[in-house]
């Protein structure tokens, strides 16, 4: 079996674009001397508050059968916002003596070094997310005390529920449906009580 190179991409929401990461990356990889027709590509359209993505499952199902040497991605903010999952994943993947790029932090975390490294930036993510999360909840906080702020209008929804109903017909999971959506699994669960 041939090892190849794989690349990592992770956008928030359905309405998000992977074009800018998908062309550093493949500037990236043409500089370095990597055939880009070789590289086996996981785009995920997901929250990286977990480490249940469809694509990230896939991408560590073949570093375990041993499909990969290298994992380039973005940004490590783009594997996990949260230290722990982040630590966890990287020293599971170094251990399978994979080496892991990250092109805009010019990072190579094939050893001990970056490993450590890796961490301080995984924890700055996290912060960075946290710190995020608690300006919303401000800024929703102060608009309720003007009186602007009333949440989201009832009936109003993320995705169509009816397409929800209509990927459970063909088959998906609800975590497949929920990647499809860009929604929780939660999300997904109520949708197809009301479509009940």
């Amino acid at each position: 079996m041939k090892k190849t190179i794989a690349v990592y991409i992770r956008v928030s929401t359905t309405g998000q674009n992977e074009a800018g990461q998908r062309a550093a990356i493949s500037e990236w990889l043409t500089a370095h001397g990597h055939d880009l027709t070789t590289a086996t590509w996981y785009v995920d359209k997901h929250t990286a508050t977990t480490i249940a993505r469809p694509e990230l499952d896939r991408l560590q199902a073949a570093i375990f059968t041993g499909l990969h040497v290298t994992v380039v991605t973005w940004r490590l903010d783009r594997l996990s916002r949260t230290q722990r999952d982040g630590i966890n994943l990287l020293a599971n993947w170094c251990d399978a003596g994979v080496r892991v790029v990250s092109i805009t932090q010019q990072l190579d975390l094939s050893g001990a070094t970056g490993r450590l490294i890796a961490g301080v930036l995984f924890a700055v993510a996290e912060m960075e997310l946290e710190t995020m999360k608690e300006r919303q909840r401000a800024g929703i906080e102060a608009a309720k005390e003007r009186g602007i702020y009333q949440g989201r209008k009832l009936g109003t929804t993320k995705a169509k529920p009816a397409r929800a109903k209509k990927l459970r017909d063909k088959g998906l999971t609800q975590h497949e449906i929920a990647a499809a959506l860009g929604v929780s699994r939660t999300t997904v669960n109520r949708y197809l009580r009301e479509s009940m």
